[in-house]
């Protein structure tokens, strides 16, 4: 009998326990819940100058080729460093053979070294550009967004999107006729922060040099924007 009685006692709490579980899972469903989606624009300006320079040169002998560029891109880098408001960073250097048409022996070498400069002191890198023009060829000349302006963008675009997206959010509530919402998730991205922007080249460069000293870069802006998508829940009546 007391083992029955035991056994009775176990499936009365079986039972109990299957008996709850449907309210639990009752409990964890969520009702009243919108995805939504809010963003904010502006207009950045790309303050950020970038000009690529290079020399490139051939020779039977590839140490005295190397020699001769070595030479001129130190004299380079030395003009170059004068000017306080101008970073700069070596680009690639490179090397390959030259083979004639018929043997496919290698009769050369030509090499090619770049310099990168960058400055938010647009007047200043124009200026130095053209002196080392004299020495050196240009590659491209690009406009990008500087780091800490893109910072500031960002944390300004933040705070816009959130109130965009809290803006939108008591819009569904009202519209459903809830007291209020609580945010369930929320995520933010950024778009249209450009990579340098291609502005011209050595031709159009050497034209503004042989016309004036320093001549008037206009880099233009960007137009950014941040998303805030997210999902609320309506809290009813």
């Amino acid at each position: 009998m007391p083992r029955f009685i035991r056994s009775a006692a176990v499936i009365a709490l079986s039972t109990s326990v299957l008996a709850s579980l449907p309210a639990v899972a009752a409990d964890e469903l969520h009702y009243n819940q919108i995805s939504l989606r809010a963003e904010a624009s502006q207009e950045v300006a790309r303050d950020k100058m970038i000009v690529t320079l290079y020399t490139e040169s051939q020779d039977s002998d590839p140490a005295k080729l190397a020699a001769q560029i070595t030479e001129t891109m130190n004299k380079a880098l030395g003009q170059a460093r004068e000017v306080k408001a101008v970073t700069l960073r070596q680009g690639s250097r490179n090397s390959y053979p030259i083979y004639d048409n018929k043997n496919q022996k290698i009769t050369g070498w030509r090499e090619r070294a770049e310099l990168r400069l960058e400055s938010a002191d647009f007047p200043a890198l124009s200026k130095l550009t053209g002196e080392l023009l004299t020495t050196l060829k240009m590659d491209n000349m690009d406009f990008a967004i500087a780091d800490a302006t893109r910072k500031s963008s960002e944390d300004a675009l933040l705070k816009d999107a959130v109130a965009a997206f809290k803006a939108r959010a008591q819009l569904a509530t009202d519209a459903l006729g809830g007291k209020g919402y609580k945010i369930v998730n929320l995520n933010f991205n950024t778009n249209g922060y450009p990579q340098p922007f291609a502005r011209g080249g050595a031709m159009m460069m050497k034209a503004q040099m042989d016309s004036a000293p320093t001549p008037e870069v206009e880099a233009g802006t960007s137009q950014v924007s941040m998303s805030a998508d997210g999902v609320i829940e309506v809290l009813m009546q």
